[in-house]
């Protein structure tokens, strides 16, 4: 009941009907993190397009100038060179025709995969275990790439990937509720920026339809839409 309580108090604490500006509404947030961790505060777009036609598709990733706050766990899949730069860059594991062996096990013990595009076939074999986990490496999301450096220091340094869902709903992260209002405002507005640039052109009408964003135990904030 306290937790209840708790979460009434912070309900309570504004007006959940009222759209705030994006500033105000991360102070909210930050405010209402009042759990005893270091809360995720996370973002919800709705989108004014049609997901199911492939002229109204939007991903992409972004760099969040603040971090995510988040250790991310790298692995990348590369031979020779590749796998001897990846190692100097940073990443958690490094492997090739053997690391597809053990995910195919079962092995699933990492945040991101990245990838070279002479690796790409032999990743087919374990798309099922990586696919519905949201890990299989993907051109559009950077993680497909020669440059394996570039790929794992934008990882280690902030990118997320944003994509839309069954409801036209983009959902991401911001960063940690520690940032403060201040940092989040910068990989907001970030992200939004990332957005808007990503609009398909055979997007009609409103393209940002609603915004909120919210902390791990906290009620949501609606935001402005700027356009």
């Amino acid at each position: 009941m306290k937790v209840a309580k708790n979460y009434q108090k912070k309900v309570e604490a504004y007006n959940r009907q009222e759209m705030y500006a994006a500033e105000d509404a991360m102070k909210i947030v930050v405010k209402n993190a009042t759990a005893k961790f270091d809360e995720t505060v996370e973002v919800h777009i709705k989108l004014g397009v049609d997901g199911t036609k492939a002229d109204q598709q939007v991903r992409g990733t972004v760099v969040l100038p603040a971090g995510t706050g988040k250790k991310v766990k790298v692995l990348v899949i590369a031979k020779g060179d590749k796998a001897d730069e990846a190692k100097k860059a940073g990443a958690d594991i490094v492997g090739g025709d053997e690391m597809i062996a053990k995910i195919a096990g079962g092995f699933l013990d990492f945040d991101v995969c990245i990838t070279t595009p002479d690796m790409m076939p032999m990743l087919g074999r374990v798309a099922r275990q990586l696919g519905p986990k949201g890990l299989m490496p993907n051109p559009k999301s950077g993680t497909v790439t020669t440059d394996i450096k570039k790929a794992v220091d934008d990882v280690k340094g902030g990118k997320v990937e944003y994509r839309l869902d069954k409801q036209n709903i983009v959902h991401t992260i911001l960063g940690k509720a520690s940032f403060g209002d201040k940092k989040l405002m910068q990989n907001y507005d970030a992200l939004i920026a990332a957005i808007i640039k990503a609009k398909p052109s055979a997007a009609k009408g409103v393209y940002l339809k609603s915004i909120t964003v919210t902390s791990t135990m906290g009620p949501g904030v609606k935001v402005k839409p700027i356009v």
